[in-house]
């Protein structure tokens, strides 16, 4: 966490230059801070918030467990802004905080700069419960995952609401500013009380949105009789990324004579308790990774020897919540607005967690249900088959649970939603999650174990080659694309190819291929800068990659009490912002209040005697008008 570069207060360590205001003399801003946000669903608000102004609270570092007493009981400086270590942000401690909330003006959680030992999982312990195939319909045995708990390690602290601000801190040369400013005037030493002044904290991160989807999108309606509309929240979407290994008519839509697909799949996205702390390495990365590599590897044979089927690759996005990202695709083919529909797909393998942190193999899953159908067992039986034939020639563990056992949480539920398809999903987990740290902001690069020997430069850990890559040189691509999504986005592989944020580009250099012109997109490389040259030297890659907007079908028909589709909104925000101070003590304060009010009433008073004797006090002598020299 930095420090703002224009702040001289004396806990500043960089302090440059005088300060021009009093502002600047009294706070110091911090940086690289991150917030929880506030999320809306067709019934719920869950997430964060600060009063309008902002909330202010002593600052109090918790030790332990046991030492919430003082915050939330004995006390004598509430509210306090409390100072979470990592160890101590769990469920236990902040329920307490929240049933303590009158005492309590805010929560800061210092990110550690390694993961804690142990789990911790802030999603609930059944992921996307309510919006995958398994229902009181499809089969009561299987529905609220009744035949396996998928994560167990879950405390469901990202769906609870908080009535104050909850930020997370960077561990850095910032957080010992905070650390020493309430040494020095907060802990209480031998039993003592702490004297003002004491060190303060502000937190704001006020949310416009309230109650639920339907509220906020019915305030946010641009067509009602209010003379001036504010959005208040916007649906969660992005866009899903496809691309085949034909080009297939984008123009047309619906269903496609004489074409059968198979659809690979992996989903992009991944959350965490706090907003953009979300790397998902092995819940999200791990999975569309291996495809892209996947793809990439099948690109210049599926072009020499093109395959009897067709292979669509999808990316969805927003799978996190209620798989927006499947459901708008599934929703789209349904009704003719896409360039097949369902009727076209052969089947579905879709990519889950394969980071294989706790196993050395992989499972495939499949759906007990459809395969009651004959001819759906006999295409799943020949999918696992493929599959167990290459993980053999790759020397690669591979397993496949008990029948009756239930997909984990996966996209391809939501095609089963709609009519029955064979498919798989593989992953490294034969029952429960083997990722203790799903969907939070644990889930990252160490995690993998990607990790490089001390004193490497950026470009020397960008270049650096594992003992696995040794023997098997084609994973040095996907040691870049971990190193560039996981670590540093900035690395000559990337800037290579496209800007960062270009993930659809991305995509489409890796499974660029030779389709007719008008079945393509063609997206602009900027290459290798060749030596002695200050320009890269970009060129033009061809391939079949689109967009296809991620917005839950829910907000396209208006129904945003829909329990089909996922109605997952984001309020809106105007400012994000956290700083320090000393704060005076409350007779300080009324002190110089009253020293205030008594300089203003004598200011009156004068003025109201100036004015009343204004001709006596400002008349200047006058000689008579007949006077003469």
């Amino acid at each position: 966490m930095a420090l703002a570069s224009n702040h001289c207060n004396g806990y500043f360590l960089n302090a440059i230059g005088p300060c021009n205001s009093v502002e600047q003399k009294i706070y110091i801003n911090l940086n690289d801070t991150v917030p929880c946000v506030r999320l809306l669903n067709a019934t719920h608000q869950i997430g964060c918030q600060s009063s309008l102004g902002g909330d202010v609270g002593v600052i109090h570092f918790l030790e332990s467990e046991q030492n919430l007493e003082y915050v939330l009981t004995t006390g004598n400086n509430p509210p306090y802004m409390v100072i979470l270590e990592s160890h101590l942000f769990n469920r236990d401690v902040m329920m307490k905080l929240k049933n303590g909330s009158s005492r309590i003006a805010g929560v800061a959680v210092i990110k550690p700069n390694s993961n804690p030992v142990g789990a911790f999982s802030p999603h609930t312990t059944c992921p996307n419960e309510n919006t995958g195939v398994y229902s009181e319909s499809y089969d009561p045995a299987l529905a609220h995952c009744n035949g396996t708990m998928w994560n167990p390690n879950g405390n469901g602290l990202s769906y609870e609401e908080f009535s104050f601000p909850i930020f997370s801190l960077k561990d850095d040369n910032g957080t010992e500013v905070i650390r020493q400013c309430y040494m020095d005037h907060n802990r209480a030493v031998n039993g003592s009380v702490p004297v003002y002044p004491l060190c303060a904290m502000e937190l704001s991160s006020h949310m416009s949105a309230v109650t639920d989807t339907v509220t906020c999108m019915r305030r946010s309606d641009t067509s009602g009789l209010s003379l001036n509309p504010e959005q208040v929240c916007d649906p969660l979407g992005n866009y899903n990324v496809w691309g085949a290994t034909k080009g297939l008519n984008n123009s047309a839509s619906g269903h496609s004579e004489n074409e059968t697909v198979v659809i690979a799949a992996a989903r992009l996205d991944s959350r965490a308790f706090f907003h953009g702390i979300s790397l998902g390495a092995d819940s999200g990365t791990s999975g569309f990774i291996t495809l892209l590599a996947a793809a990439g590897a099948l690109a210049n044979v599926t072009r020499e020897a093109p395959p009897p089927r067709t292979i669509l690759y999808a990316f969805f996005q927003g799978e996190s919540f209620d798989y927006i990202g499947s459901s708008r695709m599934v929703y789209d083919m349904q009704g003719d607005k896409f360039p097949i529909d369902l009727d076209n797909i052969h089947s579905l393998v879709e990519i889950g967690q394969v980071g294989l942190h706790a196993s050395e193999g992989l499972w495939v899953h499949t759906d007990p249900v459809s395969r009651r159908n004959a001819s759906i067992e006999t295409e799943v039986k020949n999918l696992t088959d493929i599959f167990r034939s290459v993980a053999t020639s790759l020397n690669i563990s591979l397993g496949e649970p008990d029948v009756s056992q239930p997909l984990p949480p996966a996209s391809f539920q939501r095609f089963l939603r709609a009519q029955p398809i064979p498919g798989v999903v593989l992953t490294d987990h034969r029952t429960s999650f083997t990722n203790s740290f799903f969907e939070s902001m644990y889930d990252n690069a160490e995690y993998l174990n990607l990790t490089f020997p001390a004193g490497l430069t950026p470009e020397e850990q960008f270049n650096y080659v594992t003992d696995t890559a040794k023997v098997r040189p084609s994973l040095c691509h996907v040691a870049h694309m971990l190193y560039g999504f996981l670590i540093q986005t900035k690395n000559p592989w990337f800037e290579a190819i496209v800007s960062p944020e270009d993930l659809p580009a991305l995509i489409g250099f890796v499974i660029s291929n030779h389709s007719p012109p008008q079945m393509n997109s063609y997206t602009w490389v900027r290459g290798v800068t060749p030596p002695n040259a200050t320009e890269p030297a970009g060129y033009c890659v061809r391939s079949t990659t689109r967009l296809a907007r991620a917005e839950s079908p829910a907000f396209l028909l208006g129904e945003f009490n829909s329990s089909t589709y996922s109605t997952w909104s984001e309020s809106r925000w105007k400012k994000i912002n956290a700083r320090i101070f000393l704060v005076a003590g409350h007779d300080l304060e009324m002190l110089t209040l009253g020293v205030g009010l008594a300089v203003l009433l004598v200011s009156l008073l004068i003025t109201f005697f100036v004015n009343a004797k204004a001709d006596f006090l400002f008349s200047s002598g006058r000689e008579p008008a007949n006077a003469t020299y």
